[in-house]
C-alpha cells in the first residue's frame, strides 16, 4: 500500500563497534528509528546535547541495567523506559545482562557512526588528495553552508541534510581523471562535459543508501537560477533551497583559494562577483545571509 512500509527482520544499516551493535531502522523529518544490543558489564553514557529542543527515548527490550542518579541506584529491566531532555549533565548506565532496546531520536545521531557515510566520506576526502588545491574544501563549504543556513532560519531537518550534502558534494569527481582536475589550464568542451558529470555520479552513489533524500542536493549544487547551471537547467525555485546555498559557498570557497590556473582571490573580490550574480546564477536571500556568516568570521569588514 502507497505509504506503508513493512520491514521484517531487516534494517537500513547495521554497525557493530565491538560490544555494541546499532541498527537503524527507520529515519525521517529528523528522527531516526534504531535498535542497539549492548553486551554484559559495558557502560554506556547518555550525553547533553547542544540542541536545546533535542529529546531521545530508550525502550528496554530485554537485559538490565543500573545508573547511578543524584547518589541513588536505579535499575531498569525489560520494559522498562528512559526520555531524556535537555540533561544537565552525562548520565552512565552498566549493563548487569545482555541489553537490546529501541531508541528514538529527534536529533539524527547514526550518521556519525554510519559506515556508508565513512565511506562516502573517503570517497570526498580521496578526491581533494588528487589536487592540494582543494584540500579540506568540503569541509569549509559545509561549515560556510550550516551557519548560512542557520542565518535563514531553515528547518532542522534541512540544516541536517545540508551538512551531510555539503561534506559530500563533491565526491563524484572520484570518476574524473587527475589530469582534469589539475589542469593549469581552460577546459576544453570535451573535459568540462566530462566535469558536468560529477554532480549526477555523486547523487547516484548516494541514491543507493539510506540516505538517498539529500542525493537532489547533492545533484543540484551547480543548478543557477538563470537556468545555465548543470547538469539540468534548472531555474529559480526549481532548484533547492539547500542547492541553492552549497552553490554559493561552493563558488567563495573555489574564489579565494590557490587553484592550479590561478591565485586565490581576495574574499571583497569574491563577494562582489557573487553579490554582482544576484539573480543570475545565484539567490539573493542565501547570498545576503551567506554575507553576514563571512563578516562575522573576520573575513569582511564589518
Amino acid at each position: 500500500m502507497k505509504g506503508l512500509n513493512i520491514l521484517t527482520d531487516s534494517y537500513l544499516e547495521k554497525v557493530n563497534n565491538g560490544a555494541t551493535t546499532l541498527s537503524l531502522l527507520g529515519r525521517g523529518n529528523g528522527i531516526e528509528l534504531m535498535k542497539q544490543t549492548i553486551l554484559k558489564d559495558s557502560i554506556f553514557v547518555l550525553f547533553p546535547s547542544q540542541d536545546k529542543e533535542a529529546q531521545e527515548f530508550f525502550y528496554i527490550l530485554s537485559g538490565e541495567i543500573e545508573a547511578n542518579i543524584n547518589g541513588s541506584i536505579v535499575q531498569l529491566g525489560t520494559n522498562d523506559f528512559i526520555s531524556a531532555k535537555n540533561l544537565e549533565g552525562t548520565v552512565q548506565f552498566k549493563t548487569l545482562a545482555d541489553l537490546t532496546f529501541l531508541s528514538v531520536s529527534t536529533v539524527p545521531v547514526f550518521h556519525y557512526l554510519s559506515n556508508i557515510i565513512s565511506k562516502l566520506r573517503s570517497i570526498g576526502e580521496a578526491v581533494e588528495k588528487k589536487d592540494r588545491y582543494t584540500f579540506n574544501h568540503s569541509a569549509r563549504v559545509s561549515n560556510y553552508a550550516v551557519k548560512t543556513a542557520s542565518k535563514m532560519n531553515l528547518k532542522k531537518e534541512q540544516m541536517e541534510n545540508l551538512l551531510l550534502a555539503s561534506i559530500l558534494h563533491d565526491i563524484g569527481k572520484i570518476n574524473i581523471p587527475e589530469k582534469i582536475l589539475k589542469k593549469p589550464g581552460k577546459l576544453t568542451d570535451e573535459e568540462f562535459d566530462l566535469m558536468k558529470k560529477h554532480p549526477g555520479d555523486g547523487a547516484n552513489m548516494i541514491r543507493e543508501t539510506p540516505y538517498a533524500e539529500i542525493a537532489a542536493i547533492v545533484e543540484q549544487h551547480h543548478e543557477r537560477v538563470n537556468g545555465k547551471g548543470y547538469p539540468f537547467g534548472l531555474m529559480a525555485e526549481e532548484i533547492l533551497l539547500e542547492a541553492k546555498i552549497i552553490g554559493v559557498c561552493d563558488t567563495f570557497d573555489a574564489m579565494t583559494e590557490d587553484r592550479a590556473y590561478r591565485s586565490a582571490f581576495s574574499a571583497e573580490h569574491a563577494m562582489t562577483e557573487i553579490k554582482n550574480l544576484i539573480g543570475i546564477q545565484y539567490d539573493g536571500e542565501v547570498v545576503n545571509a551567506f554575507e553576514q556568516v563571512i563578516k562575522e568570521e573576520g573575513k569582511l569588514i564589518l
